[in-house]
């Protein structure tokens, strides 16, 4: 009678092995499901944002993790009763399963800070709301360019990693996609130039996506619309796509007026030479016109001379800077101020000169002195 129950209990020992390690994996997983979501609620309380992104990309990998250790678990249990082949791969799987899990949380992981990062700095706003945008843009490509480059770190490393665990030499590997990293390297060393042209775009900063540029080298001119791995495109203002490889910029001259503090105002006035007593009453109205703008930087340069004695006219300029940046904000402006000009010029009995010529017609007759008699007349 004991003889036929310790058979029994032998027969069904390895099934309720597998299946104790079973309802373990599936209470361990059950638990940790809960733990990691009462923390992630936990965490939405705190001011640190980044616990938000580590329970967040730590969730589904942690729960697969489970899992595979539990069914590896089980499968070796089964292998070293039965001693069947495909069992033997129980501990390779687990080995595999345990990497991928650690480079599916770090992408996660990744993306998430990357969320968190521009979400932080779109989310800001400056003093006048516009300040700082210019910079909020370029962080943002900055985060992006980053994240993409850990990401695919990350990716290399686990391929790496899963090579060796399945019993490839590292060396070897390392060895081999050296030598066939020189001849990638001869066959597409465009390719390779404008991936590290991209990568110097999204470190130094020369200009992000909206961002007006133009080039006095090339004929390049517009906003950027969109910075890729291999090229940047930028809309001219014609609206027609302009595609440019990002190796040009290595050895290109780059302007970048959308990151412009001010925009200038600098023009020649000419008066008739009979306004030439009116000249500094002029001069000095206009001077205090524009300190009393609103819309003139009172912190930038800001003059107003007399500088010539031109062909035909009095010539005076002003030479300004305007608060805003903006090109139709900053034409009112400049309208505004020039018709501020003509009316003080107005104002002063003067005028505003025109390309004049003065003929001198000379007569038979003799004037005063001996000197021939004869008129101006003017065009």
């Amino acid at each position: 009678m004991f003889d036929d129950i310790f058979n029994l209990i032998g027969q069904y020992a390895l099934p309720a092995e597998v299946f104790s390690v079973v309802l373990a994996t599936a209470v361990a997983h059950y638990l940790a499901s809960r733990v990691l979501r009462h923390l992630q609620r936990q965490s939405k309380n705190t001011r640190n944002r980044y616990d938000d992104a580590l329970f967040a990309a730590v969730r589904k990998p942690l729960g697969w993790l489970v899992w595979v250790l539990g069914v590896t678990w089980a499968a070796q249990l089964i292998g070293d009763e039965t001693g069947a082949a495909i069992f033997a791969y129980a501990g390779r799987v687990r080995d595999v399963g345990l990497i991928w899990m650690l480079v599916w949380f770090a992408i996660r992981f990744i993306g998430e800070v990357e969320v968190q990062v521009i979400d932080d700095h779109l989310g800001g706003q400056g003093a006048d709301g516009l300040a700082d945008g210019p910079k909020r843009q370029q962080d943002v490509m900055t985060a992006k360019a980053i994240a993409k480059i850990l990401r695919v770190s990350v990716l290399v490393t686990g391929v790496l990693l899963v090579m060796q665990a399945l019993g490839f030499t590292i060396a070897g590997v390392l060895a081999f996609g050296g030598i066939g990293g020189i001849a990638v390297g001869f066959a597409a060393k465009d390719l390779l130039a404008n991936f590290f042209g991209a990568l110097m775009i999204f470190m130094d900063r020369p200009f992000s996506v909206g961002d007006w540029i133009r080039s006095p080298d090339k004929e390049i001119e517009g906003t950027v619309e969109e910075i890729g791995w291999r090229l940047t495109r930028i809309r001219t203002f014609d609206k027609r796509p302009l595609y440019v490889p990002n190796s040009t910029f290595a050895a290109l001259t780059v302007e970048n007026p959308s990151r412009m503090l001010n925009r200038r105002i600098y023009e020649t006035i000419g008066l008739r030479y009979d306004d030439l007593a009116a000249m500094p009453a002029i001069v000095a109205d206009v001077e205090a016109m524009l300190k009393s703008h609103a819309d003139i930087d009172q912190d930038a340069i800001l003059m107003v001379n007399f500088v010539t004695f031109g062909p035909a006219s009095l010539d005076f300029f002003i030479y300004t800077f305007t608060r805003t940046t903006d090109w139709a904000d900053y034409h009112a402006v400049k309208q505004d101020v020039l018709l501020k000009i003509a009316d003080i010029i107005a104002g002063h009995g003067a005028e505003v000169a025109f390309p004049t010529q003065t003929l001198l017609l000379e007569g038979l007759e003799a004037g005063e002195g001996g000197r021939p008699q004869g008129g101006e007349v003017r065009q």
